[in-house]
């Protein structure tokens, strides 16, 4: 026997297959398959949520009428007395109040107060002086009490003696100790009962750091439970933590606090079993050995949520009685746009926390959760055994139909028993792994008997003319155009593959892409150049395939651009300006040199095609943004701003006519190896603040500042500033709800966090520049997006000293004003900030 026909046995290859999936039994893939075969097994079995959980969201209408978030703590605080004279049997919020919220007037108040305290005229004798004086105390104390919203929530948190407030952990492995001891009224709510009756050696997931409620609000909250969610590799939440450890305490979720408090239970009627379940006063709920329960998701009935959810501003108004939640358990949170985080339910592709917590709550008090059982892991290993014997001992043995019934018979027996289980008993176990083995052994082995046995057979019986259709059809779907004409051309042409064929075309069209439109109609020519107008568009496009071609420079497409090398081919033309060649692809789009021919003025040409940037549904609405962006900055008129000169439309392309600038960008001088002179520095960002500061006092804020937008031409040492409305013009200035725009390295913290930027963000941004043009790196750098946008938003820039330490101490004043976190700290005007830069400047020479 020889080794080649050792390697092609059929029970090798089944062995082979059944290693390999072994090997990748916990892979993303293979768990997205079990997950999505839970969510199946989810909506397909239908219990009835509690009738004791209600939900009041912080909708878009509560936005709308009581104001931008975050709102006042009052407003808290009286929707907490409502519910409290509703007698709600408990409230779950799920708003985080890890942050003060004084009044900017209260500290004011506070200032006076210690300034009467320690003032001389506490030490007159005269009665009417005195009298006076203890009125004016009075009135301070009332303008205090009325201008702490903290202490309002705070009474109305202690009044009730019935809300619940979140805390979040940092999940990960603990390094060390602590940094602190945690609050008391943190610790109050440690899980004293825990028990590891089998030695399992498991635990809940691990902490690192946590985020708790102000001591004001949480000290006078009846409990606090963790709101972190735990999503699957997909994404979606299913399960809920019911413990998180933090070094060696135990901390409940929420949603368990809740269930307890509505059953009148304390934290000594909680017991942790590690590795397999936690005891609720008499109910066991089983869990994951981590302690996460897999959550029960209801369903929505009649085009209504599972639970009742209603607007907080319609309880708060009073529309909707406080008396409804008698009994009640009440849970308050965001589901406006830009406000809540919405997140992928078996259920649902966008629930607000929110209604999760409800789901989680009821599923504790129901005991609908599903349970992994404890022999689940020797199930699953069975079945993957048995799959496995049957593709390496017994398939090899049977010919093809009696393969497939088989093959079939097991398929539909591991689903079922994974459905069946599911809905009848709501327990999960994992059959994929051995489900997807089956199919893709079979597969195989079946693809190796053809290979191997059926040479003979012809190559067409694979490649048949319907699959080569259907896929040719699927990859034109797709925008693959290329790949679908390579398919149809593996299928006979009739009449009905020249009406496919004919529609490819127009789809090549439309993408401008007209030398393969005509190369879709020569070869539907050969068959029947009568068909349709077919003579009109192979003319057509064979013309435009000679001359120009605009396309998108969005990576989503493979469209050319230019092609202007034919001689006496006429130069195309974009509105009014002739097309001399491509520069480049810009923020925008493809960035071209045009010539406006009655004047003879050269322009730089920045285009975007709309189709193609935007859905169908938002290209109206970013078209009338562009050209009022493009009039914004067009009447900017100032040496060291790039002058716009218009702004167009020609089909799905707009387009703006600007300034065309000699030199370069900056970026290529931000490596530390390429740093330009300091003084030259200075004086070019010098220019450049005088540009914000008039463009400030024009109303316009560049949103984008940073090296690449900052062309700076070495002859006549002049840097001029362009885009300015590119970060509006490619997407709306939504910064009301929470959009963030610019380049985020560049961002100030405030654009960070979606609140209303104004020229003081320009200004920060074009420290970050400074920063980076004086030494080669950036103040803020981080390992993800995330940690970049903490460490912009709540740290200090790395020192520029320790970087490059023989800068002058009047830079690093300049770039420690301009990079600080309040705005008011930071230059008033880019005037005051170019004044500084020419004084150390000055002072460099001297």
């Amino acid at each position: 026997m020889s080794k080649w026909s050792f390697w092609q046995k059929d029970w090798l290859v089944g062995l082979l297959v059944a290693l390999f999936f072994l090997a990748g039994a916990r892979s993303d893939l293979i768990q997205s398959l079990e997950r999505k075969a839970y969510d199946l097994g989810v909506l397909a079995t239908s219990r009835t949520p509690s009738d004791k959980i209600a939900v009041i969201a912080i909708d878009d209408q509560s936005i709308a009428n009581l104001g931008r978030w975050p709102w006042p703590r009052e407003i808290h605080a009286k929707m907490i007395d409502i519910l409290t004279a509703g007698h709600a049997k408990v409230i779950g919020y799920t708003v985080f109040f890890f942050e003060p919220q004084a009044d900017a007037g209260l500290d004011y108040i506070y200032r006076i107060a210690e300034l009467l305290r320690n003032s001389t005229l506490k030490k007159t004798s005269n009665p009417a002086q005195q009298a006076e004086l203890a009125q004016l105390d009075a009135l301070l104390r009332e303008a205090a009490t009325n201008l702490d919203n903290d202490q309002k929530l705070s009474d109305s948190i202690a009044r009730a003696n019935d809300v619940l407030l979140p805390i979040f952990f940092e999940l990960g492995e603990p390094q060390g100790k602590p940094g602190h001891p945690l609050p008391d009224y943190v610790l109050r709510n440690s899980l004293p009962n825990v028990k590891d009756p089998g030695g399992s050696g498991e635990f809940p997931p691990p902490s690192r750091g946590v985020l708790s409620p102000i001591p004001l609000l949480g000290s006078k909250a009846m409990s606090i439970g963790h709101l972190n969610s735990d999503p699957d590799v997909d994404g979606a939440v299913r399960t809920e933590p019911l413990v998180v450890s933090y070094y060696d305490q135990y901390y409940p979720s929420l949603s368990l606090m809740l269930a307890a408090k509505s059953l009148n239970l304390d934290l000594g009627d909680i017991q942790i079993n590690l590795g397999t379940s936690v005891r609720l006063g008499k109910q066991i709920i089983a869990t994951d050995p981590q302690l996460k329960m897999y959550t029960y998701f209801y369903k929505d009935k009649n085009g209504r949520p599972a639970f009742p959810v209603d607007s907080f501003y319609d309880v708060l108004s009073g529309k909707i009685p406080a008396e409804k939640y008698r009994d009640k358990i009440v849970l308050i949170g965001a589901s406006a746009a830009g406000v809540g985080s919405l997140q992928v339910t078996p259920v649902s592709s966008a629930m607000p926390p929110a209604e999760i917590l409800a789901h989680s709550v009821s599923s504790i008090l129901q005991g609908d959760f599903f349970v992994s059982p404890n022999w689940a892991g020797w199930a699953q290993a069975g079945a993957f055994l048995l799959v496995a014997i049957y593709l390496t001992l017994l398939l090899p043995r049977l010919n093809a139909a009696i393969g497939s019934w088989v093959t079939a018979v097991l398929f539909i027996a591991l689903l079922s028993t994974q459905f069946i289980l599911m809905t009848a008993q709501a327990l999960w176990l994992q059959l994929m792994l051995p489900a997807a083995l089956l199919l893709v052994g079979h597969l195989l082995l079946t693809t190796k008997r053809f290979l191997v046995t059926e040479k003979g057979k012809r190559k067409s019986d694979a490649e048949s003319a319907e699959s080569n259709r259907m896929l040719g059809l699927a990859f034109q779907g797709q925008g693959q155009l290329d790949i679908a004409f390579d398919k149809f051309r593996k299928v006979q042409v009739d009449d009905s593959l020249m009406e496919v064929l004919y529609n490819l075309g127009l789809d090549f069209e439309r993408k401008r892409q007209f030398n393969k439109a005509e190369s879709v109609f020569k070869y539907m020519a050969e068959y029947n150049p009568k068909f349709r107008d077919l003579d009109a568009r192979l003319a057509q496009t064979k013309a435009m395939s000679e001359t120009v071609l605009l396309g998108a420079a969005s990576g989503r497409s493979n469209a050319s651009t230019l092609v202007l090398d034919n001689s006496g081919v006429s130069k195309p033309m974009l509105g009014r300006y002739e097309i001399e060649k491509e520069l480049g692809k810009g923020a925008m789009g493809v960035v071209y040199l045009g010539k406006d021919p009655k004047i003879g003025r050269v322009v730089a040409i920045k285009t975007m095609a709309l189709a193609q940037e935007f859905e169908a549904s938002e290209v109206e609405e970013v078209k009338a943004r562009f050209f009022r962006e493009a009039e914004t900055a067009g009447r900017l008129n100032h040496p060291n701003i790039v002058t716009m000169y218009d702004a167009g439309e020609e089909h799905d392309l707009a387009y703006i006519a600007m300034e065309f600038l000699k030199g370069r960008d900056l970026a290529s001088r931000t490596k530390a190896d390429n740093l330009l002179p300091l003084p030259k520095v200075l004086g070019i960002f010098s220019k450049v603040a005088d540009a914000l500061d008039y463009a400030h006092k024009q109303n316009v804020v560049h949103r984008d500042i940073k090296p690449a937008n900052i062309m700076y031409d070495p002859e006549t040492d002049t840097p001029k500033l362009t885009d300015f409305g590119i970060a509006r013009i490619t997407d709306s200035s939504k910064t009301k709800t929470g959009m963030v725009l610019g380049t985020p390295s560049f961002m100030s913290p405030e654009q960070l966090t979606g609140k209303k930027i104004d020229g003081a963000s320009d200004l920060f941004s074009l420290g970050v520049s400074l920063y980076q043009m004086a030494c080669g790196k950036l103040p803020f750098e981080g390992e993800s997006m995330a940690q970049l946008m903490y460490r912009i938003a709540n740290e200090q820039p790395t020192d520029i000293l320790s970087i490059k330490p023989d800068l002058p101490q009047c830079l690093v004043a300049i770039i420690n004003r301009s990079l600080a976190k309040r705005i008011e700290e930071r230059y008033s005007s880019g005037a005051e900030m170019a004044n500084d830069l020419r004084r150390c400047a000055a002072s460099l020479q001297g």
